[in-house]
């Protein structure tokens, strides 16, 4: 559907690869602060915080995850209508990602 360029490794780049690793980092950062709210939790429960408390951050780290989780699909659709050969192709994809999001979602 769109045309795509060669960085100087010889590898194909597109807006697509360009953006999906961009998505990439922004997810592993999320990732890696989820995994700290994760350890918290831990030292929480084991210094007998409140339950309350425990909940409200246990909340966070979900809420934390979906946001995470909704990034990495936005990617998913993104690089399916990037990739797609037709427009049917994309609309099919956009669909299976739409499947996926009610599914995990």
């Amino acid at each position: 559907m769109a045309s795509k360029s060669t960085d100087n490794s010889g590898e194909s780049q597109t807006p697509a690869s360009l953006y999906r690793a961009d998505h990439q980092k922004d997810v592993v950062n999320r990732l890696r602060r989820i995994e700290g709210q994760v350890r918290g939790l831990v030292e929480m429960i084991h210094s007998g915080r409140s339950c309350e408390d425990v909940a409200l951050q246990m909340s966070a780290a979900r809420k934390a995850m979906d946001k995470a989780f909704y990034r990495m699909m936005a990617c998913s659709v993104i690089e399916a209508v990037y990739d797609a050969e037709s427009e049917g192709k994309a609309i099919e994809e956009v669909e299976k990602s739409a499947r996926l999001l009610e599914k995990f979602g």
